[in-house]
């Protein structure tokens, strides 16, 4: 396989999820489940690290990967453009404040910089890390929830923007949003009662828009096929 996660994975003696296949391609995978079902397990295990179950499979991904989890893990006494540039600063790389600066305005943040993360709201730090993960142009891209805290015009426009500079690297999202899966997935999974399940998504051209008539029928058809579970 290229890059991507094959196996199973157990708690103890307790399975968490059963001989999965779940191969990461160029452009966007959603996988949806609901909570406890192991979603997160597999992003700390593409991730490499540490997720206290017993995995036995293959694991195949790049040197370089970037990662946005659930938290923002902003650095408290950083400012916010120290925190952008972090992981750069971390592997020895040379950081370059401009872009942080760029990217800091792409979120909505502009003039932000110098504040610590103290000051920030709870989507206004989720934009935080949002910028810090474009920031590190890693080829394979692990999201972990990244939009949860954002209200629904913020969200929207922040979808947006990562899948436009996102545009042709591999991208893993997790999400509970079955339109934010429609939205953005050109493939989608649902991960459930141990098993993984395929799930069609919608044509090109993507992102759809939320006002997409035939993006609310799908959205129901599959919140239907969750619930049912």
């Amino acid at each position: 396989m290229g890059w991507g996660i094959s196996g199973t994975a157990r708690f103890g003696e307790r399975p968490l999820f059963e001989e999965i296949a779940l191969p990461l391609e160029p452009g966007w995978t959603c996988l949806l489940g609901p909570s406890g079902g192991g979603k997160s397990t597999i992003l700390r295990l593409l991730a490499g690290l540490d997720t206290g179950v017993q995995f036995d499979g293959r694991i195949d991904v790049p040197d370089r990967i970037g990662w946005m989890a659930q938290g923002d893990l902003m650095q408290p006494r950083l400012t916010v453009a120290q925190n952008v540039t972090l992981v750069e600063r971390l592997a020895g790389r040379r950081p370059d404040p401009d872009r942080a600066a760029a990217l800091l305005a792409s979120v909505g943040l502009e003039g932000l910089g110098r504040r610590r993360p103290d000051t920030l709201s709870g989507g206004q730090r989720q934009r935080v890390a949002l910028a810090r993960t474009l920031m590190q142009d890693a080829p394979l891209v692990l999201l972990d929830e990244p939009f949860s805290a954002l209200d629904p015009a913020t969200r929207v426009a922040m979808q947006d923007l990562a899948h436009a500079r996102l545009s042709g690297r591999s991208v893993l999202l997790v999400t509970h949003d079955p339109i934010e899966a429609l939205r953005l997935g050109n493939r989608i999974f649902l991960l459930a009662g141990g098993s993984l399940h395929n799930i069609p998504g919608l044509a090109p051209p993507l992102p759809r828009p939320p006002s997409d008539p035939e993006l609310a029928r799908a959205g129901g058809l599959l919140l239907d096929r969750i619930m049912a579970l």
